[in-house]
């Protein structure tokens, strides 16, 4: 019998943007919101869609992000009619060779697909934050019967040269696609999220496979030859919450924005509604916030200890700021210490890192300053 939709997602990425932060585990193993981790939200995500298959590609720096998704537990998705798999580069005698590009690492995973047999297939990336469910996703691409359906988010026109920018006519059947365009003609962007029936899907990756001069990408190969063979394409328009957090300032003002208030349309826990976002369980104490503490506008998870002052942060579990230290407008991960009398401004301070005493960071507020200063072992 047929799965209605199986997922994809793609999580095997350098993120190299993100600098320390990725030396030693793949972009979505990284922290975000103190006790989460990014690729808690497509996992979750899928979940709160019923979607019971879902198979997540994993490549770079892999180990932290394989053990911490397991077998699905924590998402609800390791039942009798659910299957999480971790899926890694297929072995050669010469050893395991690198995804050549994100329509190859599906390809490189048809054998696991064919498995399941599904209807459709959904792709997503494991580096954006967002919640929702993609039902109604799915429900435009069967009532349009459509090869693929891609979610578009519409950015400021100014800003569309940044992303992959799609083209539709009045029904949003999709007529065109650029990457990065100079000069776009529209501001809706690709979310990289597709949902693509299955028959298509496959047929494609297996002739692009044969293509020498392919890339082998979706946004760059495989959606504008599917739109030069006139396929039924259609554009999902997506309103809610979603950041890409490649850079350290995007990871930064997405943990910013968890200090909106509740009733902001931009705000991830207004968009949330009933849609829980899974993570591991803390079995941490709750947070201590000492006698001499001043605590303005700030989310602080369990385990940590304040006894200085912090404003607009967001503060992860066993982070410890000791007294006369001021943190403002700063994001500090897991088990980061900050000393006696120091001062961090406009700053991501990394898993485990140290700010010594009397230390300032970022004195001249100049971007997002990033501290990452941990050894190996600990990251």
């Amino acid at each position: 019998m047929s799965t209605k939709m199986a997922a994809m997602i793609l999580a095997g990425g350098k993120g190299t943007r993100l600098k320390a932060l990725t030396r030693k585990i793949a972009k979505p193993a990284v922290s975000y919101g103190g006790k989460y981790r990014i690729i808690d939200f497509p996992l979750s995500n899928c979940a709160n869609s019923g979607i019971n298959d879902v198979g997540v590609l994993t490549q770079y720096e892999s180990s932290v992000l394989n053990g911490y998704i397991g077998n699905g537990e924590k998402w609800g998705l390791n039942g009798v009619r659910s299957l999480t798999s971790v899926l890694t580069p297929k072995q050669t005698e010469e050893g395991s060779a690198w995804y050549l590009g994100t329509a190859d690492a599906i390809y490189q995973n048809l054998d696991w697909l064919d498995m399941i047999d599904p209807e459709y297939v959904l792709i997503l990336s494991g580096d954006h934050i967002y919640s929702c469910t993609y039902n109604d996703m799915l429900k435009k691409a069967e009532e349009n019967r459509a090869d693929c359906a891609i979610a578009v988010y519409e950015v400021p026109m100014e800003e569309a040269s940044r992303f992959g920018i799609l083209t539709t006519d009045s029904k949003d059947n999709i007529v065109a696609f650029h990457e990065k365009p100079k000069n776009p003609d529209s501001n809706l962007a690709s979310m990289g999220i597709y949902i693509f029936k299955y028959s298509t899907l496959a047929a494609e990756l297996r002739a692009d496979a044969k293509d020498e001069k392919s890339d082998h990408d979706f946004g760059k190969n495989i959606i504008p030859k599917m739109l030069s063979e006139k396929k039924k394409m259609v554009a999902y328009r997506y309103h809610g919450y979603w950041r890409d957090v490649g850079t350290v300032a995007s990871l930064h003002a997405a943990n910013m924005d968890l200090l909106l208030k509740k009733d902001d349309a931009t705000n991830l826990y207004t968009v949330q509604g009933a849609n829980k976002i899974y993570s591991e369980d803390s079995n941490s104490a709750p947070q201590y916030i000492g006698r001499k503490a001043v605590v303005e506008d700030c989310l602080i998870n369990q385990g940590a200890t304040i006894l200085g002052k912090v404003s607009h942060c967001v503060i992860s579990g066993e982070v410890f700021v000791d007294e006369g230290a001021v943190c403002e407008n700063a994001v500090l991960m897991h088990g980061v210490r900050v000393g006696k009398g120091a001062k961090v401004y406009d700053a991501l301070v990394g898993p485990s890192s140290h700010v010594d005493p009397g230390q300032v960071v970022n004195a001249e507020h100049d971007g997002i300053a990033l501290v990452a200063n941990a050894s190996k072992e600990d990251l």
